[in-house]
């Protein structure tokens, strides 16, 4: 997505214009030969042809394509297309069809291949009759195509918040496997010494951003869907997810939240150019091994600095890639020969780093501690080297037992706790998925129940938590009630 949530000011080069334009009426003159004759056409074929040929140049030259609507315009990545009375059935036709379609944005990987534009343009042409959500319709069919480097966004401002748990839950889960997707192929590109493709980190981001502001709980909740085997790929979206919600918490702007969010997304880049088989050691580091993986902030910022692509990442995000385990004593590493203050962007992400790395299964890590202890931790042991506002902020946003704790309440039964509880005073009393009876059977449907309700007949309440417990001794796996 767009680094921007603003209207861009830029009317583009003359270069840019021309591809543009050029873009438009190839998607124009295919669409249009698509809906007058069959596939195998030759109109059709040398259409498709020529599309894919203009579409291809410039996702190269460009690092892949952006055409969004804004209002009344378009824009080629962050340059304005000028419409006048030569193109205005051009600019009709796509202003129309993403309209019809609730899409505010089309955009083309590198790679795009010409047996891919003949499935989308069909899928643009057609009508849409249904009720509701335009947009996810076309989403859930475009998925289902073998379309694979052509990707939509919704129309900003157009966006419903779910309507129920079930519906707020899918959108996060969407959201979560298309990000950790994106960290995969992005942090084995820079493993590999491959280019990187930007845009589709960004749209991963803005994605992210969108669900924290709109469905919070939901997207916090994925955190716990951990996969061993691909750690450094969730821990990446796990520490950006945890880094947002944290900003938005401060109050940060949506740009802000972006930028944050893209940051924290980076912060760990450096570990893809330390040996896997170091990173991935079950057993204790040698002095050598160690001196190697804390030289990974350095390769981090160097990584940023120099892999093709990431021309354009912000300055801030370097500086979190290199900062995080400073410390704010600056008693972790990289050791500073003049005295500094890690910025702000660091201090969050050092936060949400430290909470998902010690909360996680990993090689050398096989009894992960419990979130609750993991808060109380970060905010009883100064030698950590966290800003203490920061970790209090942390705590107020997902409670004293965050999301994924599993717990014994006093009434012997065991919870899961699936949110905080919205009134801030009641921080020690969560909203949790009652699962197992006082005698540890499981429920075949879970109960939802809120820890601050009040027993009538005693004035006390209903429930309590007594103590938190680690999932593996009961044999729960936390996610099954995430998904």
């Amino acid at each position: 997505m767009s680094t921007v949530t603003t209207t861009p000011l830029v009317q583009g080069g003359g270069a840019l214009q021309a591809q543009g334009m050029a873009l438009l009426s190839a998607l124009h003159a295919a669409a249009q030969a698509l809906r007058l004759y069959p596939l195998e056409n030759a109109t059709v074929q040398k259409a498709l042809d020529e599309l894919n040929l203009v579409a291809s140049r410039i996702a190269e030259r460009e690092d892949g394509i952006e055409l969004r609507l804004v209002g009344d315009f378009v824009f080629l990545n962050d340059a304005r297309l000028r419409l006048d009375l030569s193109n205005y059935v051009t600019f009709s036709f796509l202003t129309n069809a993403l309209t019809r379609h609730g899409i505010g944005a089309i955009t083309v990987d590198k790679g795009v291949t010409r047996d891919e534009w003949a499935p989308f343009l069909s899928l643009l042409l057609r009508e849409d009759a249904g009720d509701g959500n335009a947009f996810r319709r076309f989403q859930e069919r475009l998925e289902a195509s073998p379309v694979r480097h052509i990707h939509v966004e919704e129309e900003k401002g157009a966006a419903a918040l779910p309507h129920d748990d079930d519906e707020a839950r899918e959108a996060a889960k969407r959201t979560y496997a298309q990000s950790v997707q994106v960290a995969r192929e992005v942090l084995t590109d820079i493993r590999l010494g491959k280019a990187v493709n930007v845009r589709r980190v960004k749209r991963a981001v803005q994605a992210i951003v969108d669900q924290v502001l709109t469905n919070q709980n939901s997207i916090v909740g994925m955190t716990v869907l951990r996969n061993y085997d691909e750690y450094t790929f969730t821990h990446s979206v796990n520490v950006c997810i945890f880094s947002v919600v944290l900003g938005q918490k401060l109050g940060l702007s949506k740009v802000q939240l972006y930028e944050l969010g893209l940051s924290a997304l980076f912060h760990d880049i450096g570990k893809m150019r330390i040996d896997p088989a170091i990173i991935g050691k079950p057993t204790a580091l040698t002095d050598e091994e160690a001196a190697q993986v804390r030289e990974h902030p350095t390769e981090g910022l160097l990584a940023l600095f120099s892999t093709h692509g990431l021309g354009d990442v912000p300055y801030r995000a370097m500086l979190v890639a290199y900062e995080h385990h400073m410390r704010v004593d600056l008693s972790g590493y990289p050791r500073n020969r003049r005295p500094r203050r890690p910025t702000l962007f660091t201090r969050i992400v050092s936060i949400a780093d430290a909470f998902d790395a010690a909360t996680s299964k990993r090689s050398y890590q096989s009894m992960p501690w419990t979130p609750a202890e993991v808060l109380r931790e970060m905010r009883d042991n100064p030698a950590l080297g966290f800003d203490p506002l920061l970790v209090k902020a942390f705590i107020n946003v997902t409670g004293v037992y965050p999301i994924g704790t599993l717990a014994i309440l006093d009434t012997y039964e065991l919870a899961v706790v699936v949110r905080p509880n919205p009134d801030p005073r009641r921080l020690s009393q969560p909203i949790v998925k009652i699962i197992a009876d006082p005698m540890g059977i499981p429920l075949a449907r879970p109960i939802t129940a809120d820890l601050s309700e009040i027993d009538p007949a005693t004035g006390h309440y209903r429930r309590t938590i007594i103590k938190t417990t680690d999932p593996e001794k009961y044999g729960i796996n936390i996610g099954d009630y995430f998904v």
